[in-house]
């Protein structure tokens, strides 16, 4: 692999395979003096941790992180933290019918294309495991922003959005799907556990808005925080869209209805809309910034799909083993964690150039 690393000052870098004997994450450029403990860190492992009810893949694994470097008596000394965590639950036999063809979809062809070699087992590198990993890099990122509350959440599965009107931040922690929506989330239940019994998949929709971002981090050009976030977002797995502020819908607005209006306030300035999603020029206004990630259908179903052998065969294949039917619901906290190190790192860049 020719990349692993994410960040410029705040820089984490992953390591590791689903089905090897270990994941984890080095976590670089973290400031000194910061305290930290692995009790620190498991809560956000617990949310994204695979087998927790039936709507997610059935692996079990208790994601436990050990903090191997970098801390000296409950404090990071500034040199690189190292965070581990065991698999512990591998069934790779699951995967030997599938050594030699592709699955469409997932990024076998890819791999092998570019490598002439790939780990067929659950995916090596491209599965989803490896969020793991972000999740926990992405807890050592919160404690760089505390002034920084961020929340994530699936808004629509299947094309079935949430109403706007029934949001309700409680009901986040309330449900299996991380859905503000009750009524939703009611809804959601019968519509996913009907895909996972047939063994198909359904996309998702996950919303993430961090509050208390004050304005003027993020660099114009080559620096833009809203471009390091989507590509951040983008390099979480299955993920094929991201959306800051109005996204894609900016575009159907005129020029008075995206215009952000502005106006005296006591102690600074007030904004009355933000459709620019609290950033504008590549930088943060002050304003909630907001990103919304479409996640694919998990592509491991049970319908057969035609594909190829690496002999460039005809075949079909269906996909065994435990699978996600919808992964954008346990990709809720890789979202918040890669919302985490984005503005985590761009506090510690506008620290540099700007004191």
């Amino acid at each position: 692999m020719s990349w692993n690393t994410f960040g410029r000052v705040l820089r984490f870098t992953t390591w590791g395979e689903s089905h090897g004997p270990m994941i984890g994450a080095v976590v670089d450029g973290c400031p000194p003096g910061l305290a930290l403990s692995e009790a620190d860190i498991q809560p956000f492992l617990d949310a994204r941790k695979p087998g927790q009810n039936k709507f997610t893949t059935q692996r079990q694994e208790a994601d436990l992180v050990r903090i191997l470097s970098g801390v000296f008596e409950g404090r990071t000394t500034g040199t690189p933290l190292s965070l581990m965590i065991e698999n512990t639950d591998q069934r790779s036999k699951d995967y030997s019918e599938i050594a030699n063809t592709y699955r469409p979809g997932h990024a076998d062809y890819a791999y092998d294309a570019k490598y002439g070699f790939r780990d067929y087992r659950g995916g090596g590198r491209s599965s989803a495991r490896e969020t793991a990993s972000r999740v926990a890099a992405g807890a050592v990122a919160r404690l760089v922003i505390p002034e920084v509350t961020i929340i994530a959440y699936v808004a629509e599965i299947g094309g079935d959005a949430v109403d706007p009107d029934n949001f309700d931040a409680a009901e986040i922690q309330r449900n299996p799907f991380w859905c503000p929506d009750a009524a939703a989330a009611k809804r959601w239940e019968g519509l996913v556990d009907e895909a996972r019994k047939s063994g198909s998949s359904f996309g998702a929709v996950v919303e993430c808005v961090a509050t208390g971002v004050p304005a003027g981090w993020g660099a114009p050009l080559y620096a833009k925080l809203d471009a390091d976030l989507a590509a951040g977002m983008m390099g979480i797995n299955a993920v094929k869209g991201v959306e800051i502020g109005d996204g894609f819908a900016a575009a159907r607005l005129t020029g008075e209805e995206n215009a952000d209006p502005m106006r005296p306030a006591e102690g600074g300035t007030e904004f009355l809309a933000n459709h620019a999603g609290g950033i504008a020029g590549g930088i943060s206004t002050g304003q909630p910034v907001l990103c919304r990630v479409a996640f694919k259908p998990t592509s491991s179903i049970l319908t057969p799909v035609d594909s190829v052998t690496r002999d460039g065969e005809a075949t079909q294949v269906r996909t065994k083993g435990r699978h996600d039917p919808c992964v954008g619901i346990r990709g809720t906290p890789v979202v918040e964690a890669m919302m985490a190190l984005v503005l985590a790192d761009h506090k510690l860049l506008h620290r540099a150039q700007c004191g």
